[in-house]
């Protein structure tokens, strides 16, 4: 190949990892709702309704969506994959989180959830056959200490219950997110989020039915506008579009660099928590932000090898 051939290839493939950074910065924006909208939602419709229950709302546009664009069943050989995705992502990782919502402020979820990035690209590094740099564990690494220092200097460190419910769901939707950005150059980004809500459908029903059992269907029909809008915007964004943003942008970016973009869903989260529920926005937060951008902007540069 000359020399223009190689400038095209470069070319080329600048557009495609921006491409996969654009869908990937739309999957968080749009995930960064959504400890708000858990808060709003769970002090009234209780954990097991927004954390698995949420997922019936998006088997309805997932459903739709497969029928409409006459979509091939996935084989077999997909199954553990789309199930390793369902255990994640739409059982433990909602049912933690909605569980911690109700015991401490949405900004603390913020913060721990800031791991992330670091621990998917960890899980991708073992099961997408993925080679980051040392670079790249340096500056995952420094994106980590801020966050862990910005926890204690704001006063929101200790470890209790909630504490370790919202880190056993970073390591559970670790693997959900890898596995889902390895499936999704297979069978598409919102493929792979569709078939496993849809598998998951079952089994949520199930938690539908004692979620309506424990409030009552009595209190469930009374509910505010503000815990049905927070309930919906689950189902709709959280569960559904906003993963098929991420894992699009995943298999388009690769998984360890398109998920460098969540160390700045915190920080989103925490302004919409303030703009939204009425939760504090500090100047700390604001300081840790800015360096934690900086140290994905470091991050986007380091080498990332992708290994057959």
């Amino acid at each position: 190949m000359g020399r223009a051939g190689v400038q095209f290839a470069g070319r080329l493939e600048t557009k495609v990892q921006l491409l996969g950074l654009v869908y990937g910065m739309l999957g968080v924006l749009v995930f960064s709702l959504t400890l708000p909208a858990s808060k709003a939602a769970v002090g009234t419709f209780g954990a097991l309704l927004v954390g698995p229950g949420r997922a019936l709302i998006a088997a309805v546009f997932a459903g739709l969506m497969l029928s409409m664009k006459r979509e091939k069943i996935p084989s077999r050989k997909h199954l553990p994959s789309l199930i390793t995705i369902s255990v994640g992502a739409i059982f433990g990782f909602p049912l933690l989180t909605a569980w911690a919502m109700n015991r401490v402020p949405a900004s603390h979820g913020a913060v721990e959830l800031a791991l992330l990035p670091l621990a998917t690209a960890a899980v991708s590094a073992i099961r997408c056959g993925e080679r980051p740099s040392r670079l790249f564990w340096v500056c995952s690494a420094g994106g980590a200490g801020t966050v862990v220092l910005y926890t204690f200097i704001t006063g929101l460190g200790g470890i209790h219950s909630a504490d370790m419910a919202l880190l056993g769901a970073v390591v559970m939707v670790a693997f959900a997110y890898a596995e889902g950005g390895r499936m999704a150059s297979e069978l598409g980004g919102w493929q792979v989020i569709a078939w496993s809500v849809v598998i998951s459908v079952p089994a949520v029903v199930v938690f539908v039915i004692a979620g309506i059992a424990s409030v009552g269907v009595t209190h469930v029909l009374h509910a505010t506008w503000t815990a049905w809008l927070g309930l919906l915007y689950l189902g709709v964004g959280s569960q559904f579009f906003g993963f098929v943003a991420w894992y699009t942008g995943m298999g388009i970016g690769g998984v360890a660099s398109v998920s460098q973009l969540q160390y700045l869903q915190p920080f989103f989260t925490i302004v919409f928590s303030w703009l939204l529920i009425g939760e504090k926005l500090t100047i700390p937060t604001v300081v840790a932000a800015f360096v934690v951008m900086l140290w994905v902007a470091f991050g986007k540069r380091a080498t990332i090898r992708r290994q057959a």
